[in-house]
């Protein structure tokens, strides 16, 4: 309980730290959403909100993905504010997302006693009501140093997203795939500031976690968007440490098994906890939404929307004394360069580069 609003809101608020595993949320006043406070809660994780792409009136799919980048945030610590205010289909999924991810739930009511429909809930479930001064004089405020970032602003070219595009079609399969290392493949390399920040757009980017992890996989193993299509929950090691992406034709590299790196860790966590939250089976597509959603971009769309594309080709320089032209469409390649085969795909870079380490393919019989 708390009898000092403005004191301990300000204490709350501070302690608001989600690198840290530490949210406070305060809710949306005047409404008594479920929907609307799900929304509350992906905007405090850092998630664009609201939600357009499932019905209001469909509170599930947003508390999925509530629990699921709650889980791999990790956060460990959620605080809610106004709680006295909340109707109680709204306290009963908090306490159900308590129980889904194990969060230590601090529900703050600013008021010395409590409403009824708050005691009613809590009566249902383990809990304690401490003052607030116990509670929050033990919280610290995270260290608030934001460094400059050159990266920040600027378009991000990732020489791994030349070989995105793809038009053939790679089944998935069940097959214990090697290492991408086993089979000579190495993606282009990342440098540190560029994966931090590509790795702060991909967060900040979106809510909906099949996106971001698609993205995100795209980057760190050069995978065509049919590579992309064939991995399933499964195929994404417990750990995250690895993911599987298939080729059972063999038109590109065949089916491989590539290390993630811990900036993309995460991504891949909360898409594969998604799917086992909202399906309970591990045999879904893992970059697909379980719930259908309508109106998302696709993934060139979305990368776009982040600032993130291949290499492009050489802009012609500007004479004196001329205006300045808008930045031309992104140009999207399509890149043989991970095929066996020169005649596997139609090749079409339209100016763009190859990625490093590309070698021409040779012709394997002369054309007469």
């Amino acid at each position: 309980m708390d009898p000092d609003d403005v004191t301990h809101t300000r204490a709350a608020l501070a302690a608001h730290d989600p690198s840290g595993g530490r949210i406070t949320v305060h809710p949306t006043p005047a409404t008594d959403s479920t929907f609307t406070l799900a929304c509350d809660i992906l905007a405090a994780l850092g998630k664009p909100a609201p939600l357009t792409a499932y019905p209001a009136s469909d509170p599930r799919p947003a508390w999925t993905l509530c629990a699921a980048w709650t889980l791999a945030g990790p956060v460990t610590h959620l605080t809610v504010l106004r709680v006295h205010l909340l109707h109680q289909r709204c306290l009963a999924e908090l306490i159900a997302l308590r129980s889904r991810t194990g969060v230590r739930l601090a529900l703050v009511c600013h008021q010395r006693t409590l409403p009824r429909t708050l005691e009613r809930t809590l009566a249902r479930t383990q809990h304690t009501v401490p003052d607030a001064e116990a509670v929050f004089s033990q919280q610290e405020s995270p260290d608030d140093e934001p460094t400059a970032n050159v990266l920040r602003r600027r378009w991000i070219s990732l020489p791994a997203l030349t070989t995105l595009m793809s038009w053939e079609d790679s089944p998935a399969c069940t097959c214990a795939a090697p290492l991408a290392s086993e089979r000579g493949f190495t993606p282009p390399a990342i440098p540190a500031l560029t994966e931090q920040e590509v790795a702060r757009r991909l967060h900040a980017g979106t809510a909906h976690p099949y996106l971001a992890a698609e993205l995100a996989t795209a980057c760190f193993t050069a995978a065509s968007t049919s590579q992309l299509s064939t991995a399933r929950v499964r195929d994404a090691a417990l750990d995250g440490s690895t993911v599987t992406l298939h080729d059972r034709h063999n038109v590109r590299q065949g089916c491989m098994t590539h290390p993630v790196p811990a900036w993309a860790r995460a991504l891949l966590w909360v898409a594969a906890f998604t799917h086992l939250l909202a399906t309970g089976t591990s045999s879904d597509k893992l970059f697909t939404d379980p719930y259908e959603p309508t109106g998302l971009p696709y993934l060139t769309d979305f990368a776009e929307q982040l600032k993130l594309r291949p290499p492009q080709p050489p802009r012609p320089k500007r004479r004196k004394n001329t205006r300045r032209r808008p930045p031309p469409p992104t140009v999207w390649p399509l890149s043989n360069a991970h095929h066996h085969l020169p005649w596997i795909t139609p090749e079409d870079m339209r100016g763009c580069p190859q990625p490093p380490g590309y070698k021409p393919k040779p012709q394997p019989y002369a054309m007469l």
